[in-house]
């Protein structure tokens, strides 16, 4: 089983989900942050159907993941 970071935004009417590193572009969504995580995921299994297990390597792998907020002025 492969594992993947996937990112999970809440935004003010829906979620969406996305994986890191993955080639291309795979995209979830859902009224729930559990719908979201099971459509991105449903995505990458087509993803690969679709494009072949080569488009899923991520080199370098990524490690961690970090969200941070700051403040720019203009």
């Amino acid at each position: 089983m492969k594992r993947f970071k996937i990112v999970v935004e809440k935004h003010p009417d829906i979620y969406v989900a996305y994986p890191l590193g993955i080639k291309g572009v795979v995209v979830g969504q859902g009224e729930t942050y559990e719908a979201a995580l099971a459509d991105v995921k449903s995505a990458i299994k087509f993803h690969i159907k679709t494009f072949g297990p080569d488009q899923i390597e991520i080199d370098p792998p990524i490690l961690e993941a970090f969200i941070e907020e700051t403040g720019i002025a203009v």
